[in-house]
C-alpha cells in the first residue's frame, strides 16, 4: 500500500495566530497504512454540518450554481432551477449531472462556484465546536477523525481553516472533480472507496459496524446506514426539514421512533454541539 503524504495548507485569509488556522492532515488524502487496518473512525461531513446553515454559505452556493446552469446551458431561471434540483436528487451533486450529461469541465465549475465563495464573510473561528471535537478526539475511543465531503479539496481545506479546525483531523476524502465519471455521496462506490482509503474492509460487516458517520443530507445518512455503518448521525437544523423526514413512509425503518433510543437506527441532532449526546 502506498504511504500517505501529509497535507499542509495555510489560508492567507486567516490570522496565523488563530488556533487550527493552518491545516495539517497527517494522513493527507490517504491511504491509511496497513497497521491502521479496520480501526474505529469518525467520518465528518463538512458543509452545513461543521457550520450552521445560518451562515448562508448554502444560499451563496445555490446562487452561483444557478448562474452556472444558466450561463453554460443557456437556460432560463425556471429551467435552470428544475435541472439543478433534478441533478441533485438524482446524483447527490449538481456537478455530477453536468459532467455526465453536458460534458462540463468540473474543475472550471469548481473555480466559478466553490472556490469563488466569500467564505471569509460567512465563517469564523468556533471555539465551542473546536472544544467539542477536541473532547471527542481525546476522550472517546476513536482511532481517527476523518473528513468526507462532496466538495473538491480546495473548498474543504478553506472551510476547516476558517473554523479553526485544521489540526483536529487525520485526513480528507473529497469528491475528485478531475476524474470522470465523478463519484460522490450517496453512491455506494464513494463510501466504499472512502473505506478503502481509510483501510477499512467494506466487505467485513463487523469492521464497518465500528464506523461513525455524520452528515446533514438525508440521502447520505440513509446510504451510510444501508451500508452498515454502526453509528449514523443526521444533523437536521431546520424544523421544516425534520417535519418532512418525519412524514416519510420509511421514517421508522431508518430512524426508529425518532428519539435516538435505538442506537441501531440513524440518530437525529438539531445542533452540531449535541453530537456529544449521541456517541
Amino acid at each position: 500500500m502506498t504511504l500517505p503524504a501529509p497535507v499542509k495548507y495555510v489560508n492567507p485569509e486567516v490570522p496565523p495566530s488563530q488556533p487550527g488556522a493552518s491545516v495539517e492532515l497527517p494522513y493527507g488524502f490517504g491511504p491509511l497504512p496497513e497497521h491502521a487496518r479496520n480501526k474505529k473512525i469518525f467520518y465528518f461531513d463538512i458543509d452545513n454540518c461543521l457550520y450552521r446553515r445560518s451562515t448562508q454559505i448554502h444560499d451563496m452556493m445555490q446562487v452561483k450554481i444557478h448562474q452556472f446552469f444558466k450561463d453554460n446551458l443557456q437556460l432560463n431561471d425556471e429551467d435552470a432551477h428544475k435541472l439543478h434540483i433534478l441533478y441533485y436528487q438524482t446524483y447527490g451533486l449538481a456537478i455530477e449531472g453536468l459532467v455526465r450529461n453536458h460534458q462540463i469541465d468540473a474543475l472550471e465549475y469548481n473555480s466559478k462556484v466553490d472556490d469563488s465563495l466569500d467564505l471569509k464573510s460567512a465563517l469564523s473561528y468556533n471555539q465551542e465546536l473546536r472544544d467539542m471535537l477536541l473532547s471527542i478526539k481525546n476522550d472517546h475511543d476513536y482511532d481517527h477523525l476523518w473528513l468526507i465531503t462532496n466538495a473538491y479539496k480546495n473548498h474543504a481545506l478553506r472551510v476547516i481553516s476558517f473554523l479553526g479546525l485544521g489540526d483536529l483531523f487525520d485526513g480528507l476524502t473529497f469528491c475528485d472533480y478531475s476524474k470522470f465519471p465523478i463519484v460522490c455521496k450517496p453512491m455506494p462506490k464513494f463510501f466504499n472507496d472512502c473505506l478503502a482509503t481509510t483501510n477499512v474492509d467494506f466487505s467485513d460487516k463487523a469492521a464497518v459496524a465500528k464506523q461513525t458517520f455524520i452528515d446533514d443530507s438525508e440521502i447520505n445518512v440513509k446510504a451510510a446506514h444501508d451500508l452498515g455503518f454502526g453509528t449514523v448521525i443526521h444533523y437536521v437544523e431546520i424544523e421544516k426539514d425534520l417535519a418532512r423526514i418525519l412524514a416519510k413512509d420509511d421514517f421508522e425503518k431508518y430512524y426508529g421512533n425518532g428519539d435516538n433510543s435505538d442506537k441501531s437506527k440513524i440518530q437525529i441532532i438539531k445542533d452540531i454541539l449535541d453530537l456529544k449526546l449521541v456517541i
